[in-house]
């Protein structure tokens, strides 16, 4: 048999030994507050609202599965990341996760930049009215369509990925009459999960121009020698769902001393590093995220340490927080199918959801929270998988978790911490229709992405 295949059976799906998993929680109807949007609270009917809203008035206006967004919670967060950073640093939202005309809005007024990685994305950004030269255009392989839509728009910073980008940048920022200011994304040897780093086998990764073998110090010399662009800065991200700072503590000292480098070498300064994005947050209890003046604090010690070191003026510092702001302000809604029992093995609940709305847990393995929100319930907790109604068997939404054992047909569940790459995410997989994001707030809840229809389908297949 190939070492790649395996045997489809009744125990294919991962059943692990009896107490591998850590006891069910105390209380089934807590919601805790590192997972959930801020004003999410479970009613004394026991009935879970956000904003001031009870899921079940939600769910019969605006169907499910959906998207429900804490305005409030998001807009907070915004405030929390600037006020952080202040006026000596800036933040860029990372369109990625999660992009609206509305959530554009939301960042203008709150002060936060935004980046983008794709003509959609830009095109998102300018038609909701973000001014170019608070935007920062991302991305391994732009389009020649993209850059100069990029540069006629005057966005504030190009983020150069490679050699080639270096002179396609360059070569239609002077057919245009234009200089545009542009950062090198360079690969620092250090890939950063969770609670570790690693600084080696890093340089196997399709972003980025590597520190190491001098390509980084050479993408410089390029770039400085063409009339088309304005070098600023040097940028680095090193990884995604980051609890610890160790990683970007590495990454700033490897940057910083480019910038020496290039000091060295040219006899300039360049005034600006960014450091990425990947900041953590919470989806499981067990997850433990930092607050954004904690990060801020951190990144500006390091990078002020690491420049009085090299003797350097220290430079504008930006980050790109994306899941970190709208990651924990929304949950999916889901309402239960089919609850089905295989004895001795486990119990799986199907909602009228799953990979469409939330490729995550197929794609990354990730792990979520979940929760019966609809009513109360003192039954005895039984462990579940929630899946989806895909005709696919890894077509799951929350791997494993204890739910009450009555859970019942048409049971409301919610999945917190789901704002960020799950709508972004979404697919049309079995022809199914992608889910509404509804904005919650105040007691008013209002559509900014409409949940598609069939004419949608259809209008798209021209037969």
């Amino acid at each position: 048999m190939s070492r790649s295949a395996h045997p489809a059976g009744p125990r294919h799906a991962d059943v692990l030994t009896e107490g591998h998993y850590a006891a069910p929680p105390a209380d089934l109807n807590a919601l805790d507050e590192k997972v959930w949007a801020r004003t999410v609270s479970r009613n004394a009917d026991g009935v879970v609202a956000v904003g001031g809203i009870e899921v079940t008035r939600l769910a019969e206006e605006f169907g499910t599965p959906a998207y429900f967004l804490d305005e409030s919670d998001f807009r907070a967060r915004c405030r929390a990341w600037a006020d952080a950073f202040g006026r000596d640093a800036d933040v860029f939202y990372a369109g990625k996760a999660f992009l609206s005309r509305a959530v554009v809005r939301w960042l203008q007024e709150e002060g936060l930049n935004l980046d983008v990685c794709s003509g959609g994305e830009l095109t998102v950004a300018l038609d909701a009215g973000m001014p170019a030269e608070r935007i920062a255009f991302h991305g391994n392989n732009k389009t020649v369509a993209e850059i100069e839509r990029a540069i006629e728009a005057g966005v504030g910073r190009i983020v150069l990925d490679s050699f080639q980008e270096i002179v396609r940048v360059s070569h239609v920022a002077q057919r245009l009459g234009k200089r545009q200011r542009v950062q090198i994304r360079v690969t620092v040897g250090v890939e950063a999960h969770t609670h570790e780093f690693i600084a080696t086998a890093h340089e196997d990764q399709k972003f980025g121009i590597a520190l190491a073998g001098g390509e980084a110090a050479e993408a410089v010399r390029r770039a400085l020698t063409l009339d088309g662009l304005e070098l600023v800065g040097i940028h680095s991200h090193i990884g995604s769902q980051i609890f610890d700072m160790a990683g970007f503590e590495v990454s700033a000292r490897r940057v910083v001393q480019l910038l020496a480098e290039v000091r060295d070498e040219h006899g300039i300064e360049l005034p600006e590093i960014d450091l990425g994005g990947g900041l953590g947050i919470a989806y499981t209890s067990d997850d433990d995220p930092r607050e954004p003046h904690e990060i801020a604090k951190a990144l500006g010690d390091i990078v002020t340490r690491e420049c009085e070191a090299a003797g350097l003026a220290t430079p504008r510092i930006s980050v790109e927080p994306g899941r970190a702001i709208v990651g924990p302000t929304a949950f999916t809604l889901y309402e239960v199918g089919t609850v089905k029992h295989l004895e001795g093995l486990r119990t799986y609940i199907s909602v009228d959801g799953g990979m469409s709305d939330n490729i995550r847990t197929a794609l990354y393995d990730a792990e979520y929270s979940v929760a019966l929100v609809s009513r109360r319930s003192d039954a005895e907790p039984l462990l579940v998988r929630v899946v989806g109604k895909h005709c696919e068997s890894g077509d799951i939404v929350v791997k494993d978790a204890f739910l009450p054992s009555d859970l019942a047909p048409g049971d409301l569940l919610a999945v917190p911490a789901t704002g960020a790459y799950c709508r972004a995410m979404a697919s049309n997989y079995n022809h199914a229709l992608r889910p509404p994001v509804v904005a919650v707030r105040d007691g008013e809840a209002r559509v900014i992405v409409r949940r598609e229809t069939e004419e949608d389908l259809l209008r798209l297949d021209v037969g």
